[in-house]
Order: structure tokens, then C-alpha cells, then sequence
């Protein structure tokens, strides 16, 4: 059938309350209320498989563990589990710590009160909850019963409750606490909900040192978040003896309201909040204490529970209930402390940066973009909360790279590292794991192996051809300004090429000898940090380079303990990455011009090559020998590599 095009003739739209000066939206919350865990009454009752004794007693231990001091156990007249699990808490030793109340529920007739008070003898502390439906709806369609009938079954029923516990001597030994809920208090008339409440009062009795509860849940969530909070504040209002009762809520999520009504109606005047964990509960669940308690975290309170290692929770809960915690769910998803948009990953990697460039610790004011909880919190870990897929951008990976290999990318790095990433998610049709992502990092930039380039070895001094400026008297030449010579042996995919260049400073002399064999790289930008501290620093150095003559850019990196190795290597990761993407690839590199040799040139090469064995044992020729080789008409190497 399809939905109703005038749906109003079928569902009346809620009516509001009329209260003109409402004062709760001036109100703010500033404290925790009272907690009632129901997870083990109003959660169970609505498994597919409900939870058996042993699960229910790990399950109270843990809400015991969090802190919760109120806690409804059972629905003693409901079942004999019901019943028995609440005689194991009652007479196993040390499990119901001193200050923690067991609450237990009844309907309001006097054979299933008895069973319930039955339930809890010899308890130390215990709230006897007895619940009657008020609502016109109910009494009409369920019970049958007119409001007169409904306020005197609600009185019979307290003098009952109290005349077998707080009156009862046999029942000294517990302190006693009455809850009363006019169930479906929200589709009730609010003026006769203070009828019936104000009469249940006086038939309980209640004082300032031994208050009563009044617990008024949204049955069925009917309307908006500020009707329920109305509803509240006019009860509130209208009670008298206010100080002498608590007033508890006992939201339901139908609308998806649950928590913006239970956050509203505290600011209505209300003192406890009864609900479940991550929202377990009939139809679409009671309101959510994770979310609540970790609301109020984030706006600077406390709550008086405590969710630091929220993972190991989740776990009790999926167990004992067999419904996963949504992914996406407040606080407790696998997602929600993880970001995916390239915008949105690159905000929190300038967040954590920022933070930690300030020397933050984990008292300090939190301030990350999209992160209203510091995850560290609720024991998540950071490596979680960025996830790379094919939609990622920049930000994330380099996050992962930082976390995992302490490189600070530069933003070009990153932003060609990203395209990397990219294409491999494409191929795969999946997120990477943090792993993965350090592992293509590694090899795109060869910092465990270079597969084409080996530094052998190599000497920089200062280049003698130009004589330093003449020093002044008594003082020793200055060469600061003179030139740089790069003089070494380079493995190019297997075979030895002595090398030299000059240039200002090391990289430019070590571009220049690579230019000598072909290789024609211009460093357009350098970057470089430290790695690590104390004596086991090393330096990370990042070297953009585009082919002499073209637009094409490549990246090297480099680390070693000495940052002018470090930025050779970075050179020579760059130089790398150029031949396998240059025409021809992966053809073995073969030069294709001479490198142009002085004497002393020879003479250094011929004392690094000293010690280097050579690549074929019947080669015996000398050094001068192996450059001729190299000087080999450029037309026929030209020939060669094309047959290549």
C-alpha cells in the first residue's frame, strides 16, 4: 500500500502544552544527573535472545566497574531467571558494593509486588520501581479502566508496596526507595499525571532525608524534544513538596529523539535519567547513556562515569546483547573517530601538528577539527582515526606516513604521494591499511633499497680551479664562496660509473656528475627535518626535481644520520624514480655521454676504487682504462639502448 497522500486523516498531529513562560531554554546543564543503568531490565526484555544468568552477573559487574550506583536488575515476577538472578546478586558476597542500589520492577498488582519484594530480601540498598499506564489510550484500549479506577489502583498498590517493605520490620535491614511511573506519562494529560502523582505521594510518604522517585518516560517518543521538556517543567512546577522526590526520565527513541529529549528535560528541572548503553532497547531502543555521559564529557563535566576504555565495553555489550554497536553510532562507532574525506583528513592532520607543535598534553584545552572528543579519551588510538580509500586525499596518507615513519611530507610530497595511493585503492577496490600505505610509501621512494642507484662511494671538497679571495694579513684563505667537486662511484642497475661534478654545494655537484651520464635533474625544492632524538637522530630530506627541459617532476627522499648523505640519497631516490619513468623503462641504464675527468679527478677515483672489487674479474685494466670505456661514440650507445 503506498503512503497517504493527506497522512492527517489517519495520525492526529500531537497537541503541545501551553506553558507561555517555560523557563528550561534559558537553563543549562551544568552537573550529571542520577544514572539508572536499565540494561539488565528494560534492555534484556527486548533481546531476540535474552541474556542468561552468568551473562547478566558480567554484565552488572561491569556497570558496577563504570561507576553506575543505580542499577535495574530484573523483572522478578516476570520469570524465574528474573527472579533467580536477583537472589545471586542479593546473596553472593561483595558483588553488590555498599552503595549501589538494585532496582527491580513490578506492575501494579499486589501478587506480582509481593514476588518482586520477595526478590530483594536482604539486600542492603533497594528501589521497589511499580509502573501503571495513565494515558487515555491505555486505560481504554488495555485495561479498560476510567481515570477514577486508575488513581485508586495507583494508591492501593503503593500502601501495599510500603506496608511489606519500609513498614514491614522483617525488612529492616534494607533502606527502601519507592519509584512510581505513571507509564505513557507523555500521551497523558498533564494535569492529571500531578493528580495521580501527588496522591501516590502522599499514600508513600516521602520526606527531604528519604525521598521517593517519580519516573516519567516517553512510553512511545509522540513529539518534538521541547514538548517533552515542557511536560517536565510543568510537573515540576506544579508537584508540591518538590524537594521531597526525585524526577527521572525514561526517554524512548522513536523520533530518534531520545537524547535531545533527555538533554532538554534536564534543563526542565529533572534529576536522574534511566536508560541503556549505546540505546539497547523496544522498538528502536531507550536513550543512550554512552552518548549522554560523553556528552557532557565534551562540554567540560564529568559524568561520573567512567567510559576510558570505551572498546572493552562495546565488547561486553555486542556479546551479551548479539546487536553490534552501529559503526557510525555516537562515541562508540568504528567510524566515528576515523575520517575519509581528503579535506577532512587534511583538518585533523593540522590539528594534531598544531597541537603538538604547541607541546600540548592531555590537559590542555582541545581544539581538532572535526574531533569534538580527544579519542585518547576513551582509550582509541590515533592510528584509527584516519582510513584511506579512493576518495582520500592528501591529508590522510601523509597522516599515516607521519604517525608511522615520523615524515613531516612536504604539502608537493604529499600531494603526489596521494595520487599514488590513489591508484593503488582504485586497483585493489578497498581502503588501505595503515600498513599498506607505509609499505607503498617505502618503495615508491626506496627508502629500504634503491633498485637502480647504490652510492658506493664518493668524496666532496672544495673545487681548487678558482683561487679563494686573498685573506687578509695573518689570516688563512676563506674557500666559503669557492665551489663544491662531487668526485665518486655510482651503481646504476648493476654496473659501476665513476662520477664528478661541481656546483655550489653538494646536491648541485652531485646533480652535475649526474648530468654527465644523462641523467638531467634540477632541484626545484628541498626540504629537510629531524628524525627521532638524542644521539640516534637522523635526518629526513626531501628533494623535488624536474627533467632539465621539461615539466616532469619526481621526488626522493633520504634519511641517514648525516644529513648531507641523507640528501644524496634523497638525489639519488629522485634520479631513481626519473629512469623508471623516463622512455625505455626499465631497459638497463646505459650512459649516454662522457663524464669528463681531470687529473685529479683520476687520481681521487682511482683511491675510491681502490678497495671496490671489480665487476669482472678479468678486467685488470686501471682506472684511466674503465673511462675510456666510457667514452664510447654516443651515436652507437644511442643504437644499442633503441635495440634494448
Amino acid at each position: 500500500m503506498p503512503m497517504l497522500k493527506d497522512p492527517s486523516k489517519k495520525y492526529k498531529r500531537f497537541k503541545p502544552l501551553n506553558l507561555p513562560d517555560r523557563q528550561w531554554p534559558n537553563k543549562t546543564i551544568d552537573k550529571p544527573p542520577r544514572w539508572l543503568a536499565t540494561d539488565l531490565r528494560d534492555g534484556n526484555q527486548s533481546l531476540v535472545d535474552p541474556m542468561d544468568g552468568d551473562q547478566k552477573f558480567k554484565y552488572f559487574n561491569m556497570l558496577v566497574e563504570l561507576g553506575y550506583k543505580e542499577i535495574e536488575v530484573s523483572f522478578p515476577s516476570a520469570s524465574q531467571t528474573d527472579f533467580d538472578f536477583t537472589r545471586r546478586l542479593v546473596e553472593t558476597p561483595g558483588v553488590v558494593p555498599d552503595d549501589v542500589w538494585l532496582q527491580v520492577l513490578s506492575p501494579c498488582r499486589e501478587d506480582l509486588i509481593r514476588r518482586t519484594v520477595d526478590s530483594l530480601k536482604g539486600s542492603k540498598k533497594a528501589i521497589l520501581h511499580l509502573y501503571l499506564a495513565t494515558s487515555d489510550c491505555f486505560r481504554r484500549i488495555v485495561f479498560g479502566m476510567t481515570k477514577e479506577q486508575s488513581l485508586a489502583l495507583a494508591v492501593k498498590c503503593t500502601k501495599y508496596a510500603r506496608s511489606i517493605t519500609k513498614d514491614d520490620p522483617s525488612t529492616a535491614g534494607t533502606e527502601w526507595q519507592y519509584e512510581f511511573s505513571p507509564e505513557t506519562f507523555s500521551d497523558t494529560d498533564p494535569e492529571y499525571i500531578v493528580q495521580v502523582c501527588e496522591a501516590v505521594k502522599a499514600a508513600w510518604g516521602p520526606t527531604e532525608e528519604h525521598p521517593m522517585i517519580f519516573n516519567l518516560p516517553a512510553t512511545v517518543e509522540m513529539s518534538t524534544p521541547n514538548v517533552y521538556a515542557d511536560q517536565i517543567e510543568f510537573f515540576c512546577r506544579n508537584m508540591t513538596e518538590r524537594k521531597t522526590f526525585a524526577v527521572s526520565l525514561h526517554p524512548h527513541n522513536d523520533r530518534g529523539c531520545a537524547v535531545a529529549a533527555a538533554e532538554l528535560a534536564q534543563m526542565a528541572g529533572a534529576d536522574r535519567v534511566e536508560g541503556t548503553l549505546f540505546g539497547n532497547g523496544e522498538r528502536t531502543g531507550n536513550v543512550d547513556l554512552v552518548t549522554l555521559a560523553l556528552n557532557l564529557y565534551t562540554q567540560g563535566i564529568h559524568p561520573n562515569i567512567d567510559f576510558s576504555d570505551l572498546n572493552s565495553v562495546i565488547k561486553v555489550v555486542e556479546e551479551s546483547n548479539k546487536i553490534p554497536v552501529n559503526e557510525r553510532w555516537p562515541y562508540g562507532g568504528q567510524l566515528v573517530v576515523c575520517a575519509f574525506s581528503g579535506s577532512h583528513q587534511d583538518a585533523i592532520k593540522k590539528g594534531f601538528v598544531a597541537r603538538d607543535a604547541a607541546g600540548a598534553d592531555v590537559n590542555d584545552q582541545w581544539e581538532i577539527p572535526y574531533l569534538p572528543l580527544d579519542p585518547q579519551d576513551i582509550g582509541r588510538t590515533y592510528e584509527a582515526v584516519i582510513r584511506v580509500n579512493s576518495q582520500s586525499g592528501k591529508g590522510g596518507a601523509a597522516w599515516i606516513i607521519l604517525k608511522s615513519l615520523e615524515l613531516d611530507l612536504p604539502r608537493g610530497l604529499q600531494v603526489e604521494f596521494a595520487r599514488i595511493v590513489q591508484s593503488e585503492t582504485e586497483r585493489v577496490s578497498r581502503e588501505l591499511r595503515p600498513s599498506e600505505i607505509v609499505d607503498l610509501f617505502e618503495n615508491a621512494y626506496h627508502l629500504k633499497t634503491n633498485p637502480r642507484f647504490t652510492l658506493i662511494d664518493y668524496n666532496i671538497t672544495t673545487d681548487r680551479s678558482q683561487s679563494p679571495a686573498v685573506p687578509e694579513p695573518g689570516k688563512a684563505p676563506n674557500t666559503r664562496n669557492l665551489k663544491r667537486r662531487f668526485t665518486g662511484i655510482i651503481e646504476i642497475d648493476g654496473i659501476q660509473h665513476p662520477i664528478t661534478g661541481v656546483g655550489s654545494g653538494a646536491i648541485s655537484s652531485l646533480a652535475n656528475a649526474l648530468s654527465s651520464l644523462g641523467i638531467d635533474l634540477d632541484v626545484q625544492d628541498y626540504k629537510e627535518h629531524s628524525v627521532g632524538i638524542g644521539r640516534e637522530t637522523r635526518a629526513a630530506t626531501y628533494i623535488q626535481c624536474t627533467n632539465a627541459g621539461s615539466r616532469d617532476v619526481v621526488w626522493g627522499v633520504g634519511i641517514h644520520q648525516d644529513v648531507v648523505q641523507a640528501s644524496l640519497i634523497a638525489l639519488l631516490s629522485a634520479a631513481s624514480s626519473f629512469l623508471t619513468s623516463r622512455a625505455g623503462s626499465p631497459a638497463p641504464f646505459r650512459p649516454v655521454r662522457s663524464n669528463t675527468m681531470t687529473d685529479d679527478d683520476l687520481q681521487a677515483i682511482e683511491q675510491l676504487s681502490a678497495t671496490i672489487p671489480r665487476p669482472d674479474a678479468k678486467e685488470k685494466a686501471d682506472t684511466a682504462g674503465v673511462l675510456n670505456k666510457q667514452k664510447v661514440d654516443v651515436e652507437e650507445l644511442e643504437k644499442r639502448v633503441e635495440a634494448l
